[in-house]
């Protein structure tokens, strides 16, 4: 799974609930505020809000008696720190009345309406997406703008960096080398998963928020570019307020002509028959639907994949692919198919390059810098796509 659809997933309002959380929008005293609540549980409502100077989000959590609404602000840490409290009544309209109260006794008052939003996008940009699917988040990110960053030229193409500067995301348009048609598709999906990870960050803040500020550093670095593909690697370092920091390789590969996602079995096959089409979910919601189930997906990586890659990187790198003894400087593994079956790949001018997956005790495993397959060892095991991996 990808990392951003990972954070939000985690640091989001429940995906259960029997309807979807309500968004107002409205003031705290003279300050403007988009504010998020699920109150299917009455006596759990749940909720976050941003002041739209700021955006970043505030936790909310209390309870709904009647028509009067009460929330602290924060996560509930189960201590007994006073906090910011919300004491709210319903009105007429179906926005809510009342006040702000912090625990130096500071009152301001608060009016909250249901949040007006366009009724449909002017064009087919993932902010527009969000007006029906999470017109919170809408309301954060439109308000947001890029700043523009360096030019540079690789492998031929020329690229224009964009950059959110208060999350400090970034992220690149290709702005020529490719036929207009493509350049607008492809830099169509790299500015949607610029605004994903901005979301990401924003998660992050709000998961951490109980500790102080959370940590959440990415690199993007353009690894391969051809006619045929735009590979890119996106490395995220975060701190959300878990048990534990953690870090993650969750790369960009497009078909350059039509801006699909590039899955493995698109580009190289061990497999019997014919090769299948296999998407992660935020995926397969813009790039159709997938040939098999799971189930024969993992299947595959298991039995056919895994060990056939382990055969071709001990080939390939025969020091670093032995198993460790109890005289070796560590303990990684790398010979173990098992570590191979769901890798984080992506397109070098040297070869296809794999991020093992280890588990948390072992974490300092992964993102070896050596576990690129020879395009030499690819002949031969051509996957569904047209991609040429002659170099």
């Amino acid at each position: 799974m990808k990392l951003w659809i990972w954070l939000i997933a985690l640091f989001s309002l429940p995906a259960w609930a029997e309807e979807p959380p309500v968004v107002y929008a409205g003031t705290l005293g003279k300050t403007s505020i988009v504010v998020e609540l699920d109150m299917n549980k009455p006596d759990e409502v749940t909720g976050r809000y941003f002041y739209q100077k700021y955006h970043l989000d505030l936790p909310l959590n209390g309870a709904l008696d009647g028509q009067e609404l009460t929330l602290q602000e924060g996560l509930d840490d189960f201590d007994d720190t006073p906090r910011p409290e919300f004491t709210l009544t319903k009105d007429e309209k179906g926005g809510w009345q009342g006040n702000w109260t912090n625990p130096q006794g500071k009152t301001l008052a608060v009016t909250l309406k249901p949040a007006q939003l366009p009724a449909a996008a002017t064009d087919d940009s993932y902010l527009g997406s969000l007006i029906h699917t999470d017109p919170y988040e809408y309301l954060r990110l439109s308000e947001l703008q890029l700043k523009a960053g360096k030019s540079e030229n690789f492998m031929g193409y020329q690229l224009q960096w964009w950059v959110e500067p208060q999350s400090k995301i970034t992220l690149f348009e290709i702005v020529s080398g490719y036929p207009d048609a493509s350049l607008q598709a492809m830099n169509q999906k790299l500015r949607t998963r610029l605004w994903q990870e901005v979301s990401g960050w924003h998660a992050c803040m709000l998961g951490a928020s109980r500790f102080g500020q959370g940590e959440y550093q990415q690199t993007v670095t353009p690894e391969f570019m051809s006619p045929d593909v735009v590979s890119v690697s996106l490395f995220t370092s975060y701190d959300c307020g878990g048990a534990h920091p953690d870090f993650g390789e969750a790369p960009v590969n497009m078909n350059a002509k039509t801006a699909d996602t590039l899955t493995l079995e698109d580009i190289v096959w061990v497999g019997d028959g014919a090769p299948f089409h296999y998407l992660n979910a935020e995926d397969r919601a813009s790039s159709g639907k997938n040939d098999v189930d799971f189930d024969t997906f993992a299947a595959y990586r298991d039995k056919k994949w895994a060990p056939w890659l382990v055969k071709q990187l001990t080939a390939a790198h025969p020091e670093q692919m032995k198993k460790p003894t109890e005289e070796s400087d560590d303990d990684c593994d790398y010979s173990d198919p098992s570590v191979w079956q769901f890798p984080a790949w992506y397109f070098t001018p040297k070869g296809l390059y794999f991020d093992p997956t280890f588990a948390r005790v072992q974490r300092s495993c992964e993102s070896p810098e050596w576990s690129v397959l020879p395009w030499s060892a690819l002949k031969g095991h051509a996957g569904s796509s047209a991609i040429s991996l002659e170099r």
